[in-house]
């Protein structure tokens, strides 16, 4: 990427952010950090919906001519898609805004972006390689599983995991690859009954580390809650990898928000929402 297209821009990394939990706002911090690192852009900030910096804010500090705001969520879902667009001002996701001092660029959420298939695949074979037992096993002996949230608030939640499942099973990389959620169906507990292979990798499809990643899905594949919270409270890893349950060997990875690839995938983000304003500027809203 040329450094003087996007010298008189700031890219915003939107997070969804918590005050219940600290590791929440990681990903974010970790992303921004590396893409200020890499000198592309005028200035990078983090931003958040519920808590501080809160995202309003600072839009308000900035003076560049060019804005980008990527919204590090994981789908096309509720926040993403309609809530915070829709109080930022803009129509839809992705959309434009030019007012008197920026343009203002909001961007698709980077867990729809096709590059999230190489994030997911580099989650999974690196908790393998990183904990082997007695040796990594491989891949075609593997079924690999894609965990989430679900809700039937919003339809689109899931698409972005079911469209993974689609294009990792196209590359026939693993013996089989499944969907799993929390709150639908196929349910995370039913991991042991629709693997085909011993070998089992589940990779969490959430931005952070937060309680869903290390208390919730550790509960829902069968660790004792009461273990699970004791390992959390002393800072330690919630799963060992690889455990053993109803005979299978199951490795759990960290979850994708906070894989290095990342940062690229915003990147394409900021890109794809440069060439639709080069293209089609006439479309832009406007504001004062």
């Amino acid at each position: 990427m040329n450094r003087e297209i996007f010298s008189d821009a700031t890219l915003v990394v939107l997070g969804h952010g918590t005050t219940l939990n600290e590791n929440s706002a990681l990903p974010v911090r970790q992303h921004a950090a590396e893409l200020r690192r890499r000198g592309i852009f005028a200035e990078v900030r983090e931003a958040f919906w519920k808590q501080e910096p809160q995202v309003k804010q600072v839009l308000a500090e900035i003076k560049s001519p060019r804005v980008f705001i990527v919204p590090l969520f994981i789908s096309e879902g509720y926040f993403a898609s309609e809530v915070i667009p829709r109080e930022l001002g803009f129509a839809g996701c992705p959309a434009t805004l030019n007012s008197q001092l920026s343009t203002l660029n909001y961007c698709s959420p980077v867990g729809t972006h096709e590059r999230m298939t190489d994030v997911i695949l580099a989650r999974a074979r690196e908790v393998v390689e990183k904990f082997p037992f007695p040796r990594a096993p491989k891949p075609k002996d593997i079924t690999l599983f894609i965990a989430g949230h679900g809700t039937e608030r919003n339809e689109k939640s899931r698409r972005s995991i079911e469209r993974q499942v689609e294009l990792i099973r196209g590359k026939q990389i693993y013996a089989d690859v499944h969907a799993v959620f929390m709150e639908e169906d196929p349910r995370i507990a039913e991991v042991y009954s629709l693997a085909t292979t011993r070998n089992v990798v589940v990779v969490p499809f959430f931005i952070s580390d937060g309680l869903h990643v290390v208390e919730d899905i550790p509960v829902l594949l069968g660790e004792p809650e009461r273990i699970v919270k004791e390992r959390h409270a002393h800072g330690q890893p919630t799963w060992r990898n690889p455990s053993e349950k109803h005979d299978k060997l199951v490795w759990y990875s960290p979850a994708v928000g906070s894989e290095p690839l990342m940062a690229d995938v915003i990147l394409e983000r900021v890109r794809e929402a440069a060439t639709r304003l080069a293209s089609a500027p006439a479309k832009s809203q406007s504001v004062t």
